[in-house]
């Protein structure tokens, strides 16, 4: 029996260093989010679950109000940690990003790998995959750690995948059991 999983990477939010939990929408991710909510809106949803972090709860918002459904958090699904407590420049953050693929387990000082993430977060996903076998999930995520749970799941999706992904956007995956059979984008408005 197939399950499907929608994945949806949070709108634009803008870069506040030390809120990554925090932060939320921007306006024109406020806008996006609305284009979420319509691009979803006709399908069938049996449950909506979501990175604790504002930015992917707001993303999915309208979507719950919509189908009158709660958004639940699941706290290990939250953005991967880069970097500790330190800042990095944009080329940074993409020259870790590249490394970390070739290597699942690079890691910067106080960050988490690749092999980090997936420890924590696959055991969620699987555990969804089991207990809404046949129904329909929409996962409320970021670009790094969506990218990371598809890479665990088909090593074709790294760093050139994430690094074409926009915010927000929506991926479609469809498994038998816990096998990936099939990858579908699903567009909108932003």
């Amino acid at each position: 029996m197939e399950t499907t999983i929608l994945m949806v990477r949070h709108a634009e939010s803008p870069f506040i260093f030390g809120e990554e939990r925090t932060r939320g929408l921007s306006n024109k991710g406020k806008v996006d989010a609305k284009e979420v909510a319509k691009a979803l809106l006709s399908r069938n949803i049996d449950v909506i679950v979501s990175s604790p972090y504002i930015r992917a709860i707001e993303t999915l918002q309208g979507l719950a109000d919509a189908r009158e459904m709660n958004i639940k958090t699941i706290e290990n699904l939250r953005e991967r940690q880069l970097k500790g407590a330190f800042r990095l420049s944009s080329e940074e953050i993409d020259e870790a990003i590249k490394k970390s693929f070739n290597d699942l387990d690079y890691i910067l000082e106080d960050g988490e790998s690749i092999r980090d993430v997936q420890n924590r977060a696959i055991p969620e996903v699987i555990n969804l995959l089991e207990k809404y076998v046949g129904q329909t999930i929409v996962i409320g995520t970021h670009g790094n750690i969506m990218t990371i749970i598809m890479n665990y799941f088909d090593d074709h999706y790294g760093y050139e995948f994430w690094n074409k992904t926009s915010k927000p956007d929506i991926y479609q995956l469809v498994f038998e059991g816990a096998k990936l059979k099939m990858v579908q984008r699903i567009t909108g408005n932003w």
